[in-house]
């Protein structure tokens, strides 16, 4: 694939290559195919394809039903109805069944911009990571979006794949190949770890660059997948540089920064920061403008890591 596209439209691209492949993967979709770009499989795949109308309760119990007949059933809405709407039927029928369904949540975060907050949504990680069994993926960019959308199909179990508005940096190698429930490190570095995911990534990269220029040495570590989170990558770089920020765009509470924040006091305490929405609803806005306004930005990330930097080595 390799180019630089929303992780949505990776999503769709991703689907239309399973569909021809595999006759087990269906999609369904909360009447939003333009915009979770389901579109193109419903065209090529009509038998195969799913709308269930703004009903994503029905969605999910309807995914839930065709899992149980041996099929791979990507449901597809984005991820503030996906998550909150249909969270009944996702806990009690999917996730307690293990049933072998695949969430495909689009447009999520404060970068869905001037949809606003009724639609920016930042719980929907602490939600489904609160759910036993659900594994969580959030990609950084399209190449891996794509990667990630394969290998949830070839997956046995539910899967919560967190997917945005906007055209996202490619900051992959072409080739990337994902491995299942790892971390990367993405750059190398001795004075501070940096954990970000999704978009965040992109700007934690920014972030060292310029860490660089104030003599901080920092260490990038994209999350992908939030659970299982990558316990030895982040232990590891911890127990080196003795300092850690996390980065992400969803709430304080729930998402990466709990996740690693609860790895490290029970495995090496350390200071730590947080870059992430702090207790506060979304609003309107150009995706870059609210983002900034909102405080996910690489000079945030970096004022951050200054912060922790001055922090004592444990």
């Amino acid at each position: 694939m390799h180019k630089t596209v929303a992780t949505r439209v990776a999503y769709g691209e991703a689907l239309l290559e399973l569909g021809a492949k595999d006759p087990r993967v269906v999609v369904l979709d909360a009447d939003l195919t333009k915009s979770t770009m389901t579109a193109e499989f419903a065209k090529a795949f009509p038998e195969r394809f799913f709308n269930a109308g703004i009903a994503e309760a029905d969605m999910m119990g309807m995914a839930a039903g065709l899992a149980t007949m041996g099929l791979i059933p990507f449901a597809s809405s984005f991820a503030i109805f996906a998550t909150g709407r249909a969270y009944d039927q996702i806990r009690n029928t999917i996730a307690y069944g293990k049933l072998n369904v695949k969430i495909a949540a689009t447009h999520a975060g404060l970068s869905v911009g001037e949809d606003g907050a009724s639609h920016q949504s930042l719980e929907d990680i602490g939600l489904m990571r609160a759910i036993p069994g659900m594994t969580i993926i959030v990609p950084a960019d399209g190449d891996e979006a794509f990667q990630a959308v394969l290998a949830a199909a070839a997956y046995d179990g539910p899967v919560y794949l967190r997917l945005g508005r906007p055209v996202v940096p490619q900051i992959h190698p072409e080739g990337l190949s994902l491995t299942w429930g790892t971390a990367q490190v993405m750059r190398k570095g001795s004075d501070v770890t940096i954990c970000a995911t999704g978009i965040m990534t992109a700007l934690a990269l920014e972030a060292a660059v310029e860490l660089s220029r104030l003599g901080i040495d920092a260490e990038v570590i994209h999350v992908p997948f939030i659970k299982p989170l990558d316990s030895q990558t982040i232990i590891s770089s911890a127990q080196k540089t003795g300092r850690v920020v996390t980065a992400e765009e969803h709430s304080c509470y729930n998402g990466l920064s709990s996740a690693v924040a609860e790895l490290l006091v029970e495995h090496h305490p350390c200071p730590m920061k947080r870059v992430a929405v702090m207790d506060s609803f979304g609003t309107s806005g150009k995706p870059n403008q609210v983002l900034a306004a909102y405080g996910l930005t690489a000079e945030a990330i970096a004022q951050a890591a200054v912060a922790a930097a001055s922090c004592r080595h444990s």
